[in-house]
């Protein structure tokens, strides 16, 4: 048989766990990969998302869905999903209906973008909204122009919107998903407010870590009180650097965040971290001290997902899996390989993917991926291609 890699089926990966209520039987876990497959005028889940889910299920696993947009009011790339309304309910209950089929588990991330919104995606009257008026650095990813300066919430604007993540996961519950998890990454409004260089504020909500950690911890709070802890995850990118995020002291805020969790929530389902970049650098690259997400590991008790670049290092998911217990979660290979798991745990090569066909467009590079075929002892390389759209919208 033509392998891409050693069996990892001894490895940590393939250890059950249990996470939230659920016991699951492997550590590999879909990534919430944006796809931007919905009808633009809706944010409806469509028949193909259903498919492409049940595909991708498996009996004990774990599935994030893609970042979905908890209000109408916030502004979101074209063709993201949302669940705000009714008929999106509906749609995402097919999508979880496939999955509980298979036997998985599936988690929905929700999702405001704040001042990463554009103009041209929000309602009239409204204006994309940030914890300061500043804006982010360069172009908008799907827009093209500048990011614009944003309306700095007012504490009541802050509140409000507690309350969409709120009305966002009892619908995520509503539709069948078994838990919800808040994006606290990737330059997102609460990342927004995590960070020192996109939030100015003077008030509770801005200035000393326990401050620009506020607005996250709130939102934990109220989700917990409205669905449970075990229904509740967080995602954090403390070192990610997209879309102009940068923190003064990342250890100490993220630490912090990561101490108040443990204190005030322990039973939360998992916390979902995203590796630093540095991590992959070569071990003789001197350029930059090393950083580590292990610090934040020591803090938390509960299960751990580790995110960002397995997919093409996969002896380094099959290390980090060994030697912390950690989940790990893959985006770019799960979208090539719609029976990743089966691929991993028995050494199978996985498909190349395309990144042209990650955002937007129909079944190309979606649904037709070929699942393995072991008669055919088909040969197919792994690449390593890195050039191209943003890869931290594929969110692993």
């Amino acid at each position: 048989m033509v392998t891409s890699a050693s069996s990892l089926s001894s490895s940590a990966l393939f250890q059950p766990i249990k996470v939230g209520a659920h016991q699951l039987q492997h550590r590999v876990v879909m990534a919430p990969t944006t796809r931007m497959r919905t009808p633009i005028a809706t944010g409806v889940p469509t028949p193909s998302m259903v498919e492409y889910f049940r595909q991708r299920s498996t009996s004990g696993g774990l599935l994030i869905a893609e970042a979905t947009v908890i209000s109408p009011d916030q502004g979101a790339y074209p063709g993201a999903p949302g669940i705000w309304a009714d008929e999106q309910v509906a749609g995402w209950k097919k999508v979880t209906e496939a999955a509980h089929s298979q036997g998985a588990v599936i988690f929905d991330q929700l999702w405001h973008i704040g001042r990463a919104a554009s103009p041209n995606w929000m309602p009239a009257t409204k204006q994309p909204v940030g914890p300061s008026a500043i804006a982010a650095q360069g172009n908008n990813l799907f827009d093209g122009g500048p990011y614009v300066v944003p309306h700095a919430l007012t504490i009541p604007e802050i509140k409000d919107i507690i309350q969409d993540f709120v009305k966002a996961a009892n619908n995520a519950i509503r539709a069948g998903f078994d838990g919800v998890e808040l994006h606290a990454a990737s330059g997102y409004l609460l990342d927004q407010f995590i960070n020192t260089s996109s939030n100015k504020r003077a008030d509770a909500y801005g200035g000393s870590i326990e401050n620009r950690a506020r607005l996250v911890l709130e939102t934990v709070d109220a989700v917990v009180e409205a669905v449970g802890e075990e229904r509740t995850a967080v995602r954090f990118g403390p070192f990610m650097g997209f879309q102009s995020m940068e923190d003064e002291s990342p250890y100490e805020t993220w630490g912090y965040l990561t101490e108040q969790l443990q204190a005030r929530h322990p039973n939360l389902a998992y916390l979902h971290f995203v590796e630093p970049r540095d991590t992959y650098a070569p071990p003789d690259d001197k350029t930059k001290e090393l950083v580590s997400l292990d610090p934040f590991r020591a803090i938390w008790r509960g299960p751990f997902i580790s995110a960002d670049g397995y997919t093409n290092n996969l002896k380094l998911a099959e290390d980090t899996a060994n030697r912390t217990g950690n989940l790990i979660s893959f985006g770019r290979g799960y979208i090539a390989n719609p029976d990743l798991v089966l691929r991993l745990k028995h050494g199978w090569p996985l498909n190349p993917y395309d990144r042209s066909t990650f955002y937007f467009g129909g079944e190309k590079g979606y649904n037709d991926y070929p699942i393995y075929s072991v008669e055919k002892q088909s040969s197919v390389e792994e690449t390593t291609e890195t050039q191209g759209a943003p890869v931290d919208l594929v969110q692993a």
